[in-house]
Order: C-alpha cells, then structure tokens, then sequence
C-alpha cells in the first residue's frame, strides 16, 4: 500500500510541477521518460532550452533539498544524455532543472543543478 501511495504522490506532485513549467512559459515534451539507466520526470522546452527536470515533494523545504543528492542527480544526468537525441536539436542548450513541491508553498525551480 505505501508504495501505491507514494506513486500516486509523485505523479501528483509531477502533474503540479508541469503546470507550474507551463506558467512560466514552458512546453512539457516528456513525462517520466525512462530509458536503461534512469528516468526523466519532466522534459521541458522554453524557446532554445531543453530542461531535463527532476521532481521532488516532501513535507518540509530542507527536506526537499536534502533529498537530491550527487547519486540522483547521476541518474538524471545518465537519463538526459540518452534522451537527449529524442528532444534536442542543433543550437539548443540543454539543462538539468530540479522542481521542489512542498505543501503550502509555490513550487521552486532550481535551474541548472547538475554541473557533473
């Protein structure tokens, strides 16, 4: 049960931080993109960008922040570089973007949190 309830948390939480990408101006390509090696939450598009988003949700801020560490990061990074053929194409600049949701709060994007 805790983990049909903890999927049915990250979706919402992925559905939130896609409206919130389109407010502010950007086009959602991909939900949960997977490919061997990792997973994508968002794929995003705004103008010449392409952001590679990894969603979080959690009670608190700090908890929020404390939960995407170096290893996660790794993994979304693998994820983008093979998904990257799919949604890039020449003269785009690509990122890897984390999307906080914490109850109570706007959601704060983080851009540009991998500089592996």
């Amino acid at each position: 049960m805790n983990r049909q309830l903890a999927e049915a948390r990250g979706r919402k939480a992925e559905a939130i931080a896609a409206w919130w990408l389109r407010l502010k101006g950007w086009r959602i390509l991909a939900t949960r993109a997977r490919v061997p090696g990792g997973e994508v939450d968002l794929v995003a598009r705004r103008g010449r960008t392409v952001a590679f988003v990894e969603v979080k949700q959690r009670r608190s801020a700090d908890a929020a922040a404390w939960s995407l560490d170096e290893y996660r990061l790794r993994r979304v990074a693998v994820a983008a570089e093979r998904l990257a053929p799919r949604y890039v194409q020449d003269g785009d600049d690509i990122r890897i973007d984390a999307l906080f949701i914490v109850p109570g709060r706007l959601p704060r994007h983080l851009p540009n949190v991998w500089h592996g």
